[in-house]
């Protein structure tokens, strides 16, 4: 029994591919306006992460102020 060949070239993340599709289908400014809007989608997340943090960290000091 023979073993499997193996490839020599890495396969290409999904990510890659995906890219790589988008290049094809649209034009350099199109990609440039998606790429800055998924980068403020993700900012936005996590602003609203510390939003949550500070509010939870301010709950806390409010309850154990008023405890003493």
């Amino acid at each position: 029994m023979q073993a499997a060949p193996v490839r020599a070239t890495a396969i290409p993340s999904f990510t890659t591919a995906l890219r790589a599709v988008e290049s094809l289908l649209m034009s350099s400014g199109q990609r440039t306006a998606r790429r800055n809007a998924w980068t403020s989608v993700l900012e936005d997340r996590r602003r609203a992460k510390d939003r949550v943090e500070a509010q939870r960290v301010l709950d806390q000091s409010v309850s154990v102020s008023v405890r003493h």
